[in-house]
Formats: structure tokens, C-alpha cells, sequence
């Protein structure tokens, strides 16, 4: 079943750009069934398993066969590459579903322009998937009691051992992020797009894959969960902008103004709590990569540095935006100020033709203020 149905008047060169990008998504499910049709063979199985099941997991309660999702656990490791790689061509799919089956026939009812087509694209998909990562992460953090105790963020670390939900999500997260990539080609995003996508593609992405590889997981999921829920109140502020209903778009991007605030100092406390106060207690002089401990005080101050310097620059784009709102609706737009040096060009001329006319006529005078009557002359006999 094709996802994408290119225009029947053109018929691109096969495996020619314009053959990928309208054909990706096809291509792409293809690849993937056939790792999902190798778990069905005994021979392809063990392969096949690497990239379509979560993998480094030990099972707790060995002699008693642990049946229940609960008793198996789970590590990180190399092999979580091929599940990457996987759910990366999963998120490519379901990119490509939502674009044609949902934003595409909302553009064509809302006739956008090619700016706002873009924006609105990008918009909808960034929707789609904070809503389910914000929900999701919530979940995660009732059922692991997280949210009562802060204290199990940095307690009992290091949290190596991960139940298959916490696993599965941050595996999901570094695969979505790392779709953003190739879907800057599939899309044919403008150059002048592309470098801001790819600054926070690589910034989510780098601290995602950094607090699973240390196993941070904990605070990570904490910070994600606040920091899409605020992400996903723009993101809707801007879908509604773009729908032309700006009394509720307004008010969406005012709860968002203040929210975007309050969120960058929680989360810049949860980290110092964490980072600096917390895992304190249990610090080590050397990293234990055996046991997965990477608590160490150069670590510490490292990750506690990132972050703050991460929520800085958030705030910094946070303020240089409003500040330059603020001035752009302070002064007057450009077609106005146009019109207004166009008839002032136009009042300008008026009076130079006023005064020159004037002019003329001071010259008919006479020296005492008279004006001369012109006679016509006596023809001559």
C-alpha cells in the first residue's frame, strides 16, 4: 500500500531524487517489513531480533521464570544501535502518514502560503509527537513514583537496570531525533530552515543519548516530560495562529510566555538538586563502567553545566524573541511606512510646483508693488 501517490503527469527517473523524496515512505516500510518477516524464520531470527526487540536485557527471578513484563529488566549497550536504526525507519513511516493523511488536506483547505505551509508542517508534526512523549513520560513517572519522592532521581544510583518501558521510550526519543535528519532532505526544507532544525535536532539528541549512556535516565525523563508539555503549548498556539483564530492563539502564546519561564527554573533546580546536592552523597572517585556508575565530580559538574548552559541559551532566544515582537509592534509596518514617504515624495513636489509658480508671478511686479497691465502694442499704419 503506497503512502505517497506521486502526480501521475510526472513520472521521475527511478531512484533520481525526485523518485525518493515523493517514494520515501514506501521505500522506507519496505526495509522495515523485512526485518519484521525475518523474526518468522529460525535462520534470520537472531538477526532480525537485534533490530526489532529491545535488547541487553536480564531477567530477574531466573528460577522461577519470570513471566511478568515487571520482572524483566533491562541495560543499555551497543546493541541498542540496531533498535535505533529500526524505530528511526518506524518514525519515518508514521512521519509520512500524518503529513499526507492530516496536514496535507488541512493545507489545502487553509490555502497557506509557502512560509507558513512550512511552518505549519513542522508545527503538526512536533504536535503529534510531544503530545505522546509528554503523556507518555507522565505515565512512566506516576507508575515509578517519581513525581511524590524527588529523591528517587538521585537515589539508589546507579539506575543501570531500566523496566521495558523506560527503555522502549528513551529508545523511541533518539530514533525520533534521529528522523529529523533525513527528513530534512525528504521534505526539501530551505536552506535558510535547515540550520536552525538541525541546532535542535542534534541538541536534543545529544542530551537524550547522554543521560541514557550514563545512566541518568531518571532526571532525564523528569526534564523531557516538562520540557515537551511547554514545547507542545506553542506549538498548538502556533497551529491556531495559522487557522486564523488569534483570540485563542494569543492566549495560548500568553500561558506559553509565562509557563516557558517557570519551567526553565524547575528544571534548572531539579538539576542542581540532582547533580550537585543528590548524587553527592554517593560520589566516587573514578567511573566504574562494570557497574555503570558514572558518578564522579567531573561528570557531576559537566552534566550540571550542560544543562544550565542549555536553559540559558533557551531563555536568551526566549527573550531576544519577545523583545524584538515587542519593537516590531511599536513600530509601524512597512507598507505604511511607505505610503507615508510616497505622499510626502508626492506633498514635496506639490509645493516646489506652488512655489515656482509664486515665483513667476513676483516677477510680473513692479519694484513698488504695482502690477503691470499689459497693453497690446498700436498696429502700425
Amino acid at each position: 500500500m503506497g503512502l505517497r501517490r506521486p502526480n501521475k503527469q510526472k513520472n521521475p527517473p527511478v531512484f533520481s531524487h525526485e523518485f525518493v523524496i515523493q517514494n520515501h515512505a514506501d521505500i522506507v516500510s519496505c526495509v522495515a517489513m523485512v526485518f519484521v518477516v525475518g523474526l518468522m524464520f529460525q535462520a534470520t531470527n537472531p538477526v532480525a531480533s537485534l533490530f526489532v526487540t529491545m535488547g541487553h536485557n536480564i531477567t530477574q527471578n531466573e528460577t522461577e521464570g519470570a513471566t511478568q513484563p515487571e520482572d524483566i529488566l533491562y541495560t543499555n549497550g551497543l546493541k541498542d544501535l540496531f533498535s535505533i536504526f529500526f524505530y528511526m525507519l518506524i518514525c519515518v513511516v508514521v512521519h509520512a502518514v500524518i503529513q499526507e493523511y492530516i496536514l496535507d488536506k488541512v493545507n489545502r483547505k487553509m490555502h497557506l502560503s509557502k512560509v507558513k505551509h512550512s511552518k505549519f508542517n513542522e508545527s503538526g508534526q512536533l504536535v503529534a509527537f510531544y503530545l505522546t512523549s509528554a503523556v507518555w513520560g507522565a505515565n512512566i513517572i506516576l507508575q515509578e513514583n517519581y513525581l511524590p519522592n524527588i529523591s528517587t532521581l538521585w537515589e539508589g544510583y546507579p539506575h543501570s537496570t531500566m523496566v521495558f518501558m523506560i527503555k522502549f521510550y528513551f529508545i523511541i526519543q533518539l530514533s525520533y531525533w534521529t528522523h529529523c535528519v533525513p527528513e530534512l532532505y525528504f521534505q526539501k526544507v530551505k536552506k535558510e530552515e535547515m540550520s536552525g532544525r538541525l541546532q535542535y535536532t542534534l541538541l536534543s539528541f545529544v542530551f537524550i543519548a547522554g543521560a541514557y549512556s550514563l545512566n541518568f535516565t531518571r532526571v532525564a525523563l523528569c526534564l523531557l516530560v516538562l520540557h515537551y508539555t511547554v514545547e507542545l503549548l506553542f506549538h498548538l498556539s502556533r497551529l491556531l495562529y495559522f487557522a486564523d483564530k488569534p483570540d485563542l492563539a494569543n492566549t495560548g502564546f500568553m500561558i506559553w510566555n509565562i509557563l516557558f519561564v517557570l519551567v526553565r527554573l524547575v528544571s534548572t533546580t531539579i538539576a542542581v538538586l540532582t547533580f550537585w546536592f543528590g548524587l553527592e552523597q554517593s560520589s566516587q572517585s573514578s567511573i566504574n563502567f562494570t557497574e555503570g556508575n558514572f558518578n564522579t565530580q567531573i561528570v557531576r559538574i559537566n552534566c550540571l553545566a550542560a544543562l544550565c548552559l542549555v536553559q540559558a541559551w533557551m531563555m536568551w532566544n526566549f527573550l531576544t524573541f519577545q523583545f524584538r515582537r515587542r519593537r516590531e509592534r511599536s513600530s509601524p509596518p512597512r507598507k505604511q511606512v511607505f505610503a507615508a514617504q510616497k505622499t510626502k515624495v508626492k506633498d514635496t513636489k506639490k509645493k516646489g510646483k506652488y512655489e515656482e509658480g509664486s515665483g513667476d508671478e513676483a516677477q510680473e511686479s513692479t519694484e513698488n508693488g504695482s502690477v503691470r497691465q499689459r497693453t497690446p502694442k498700436a498696429k502700425r499704419n
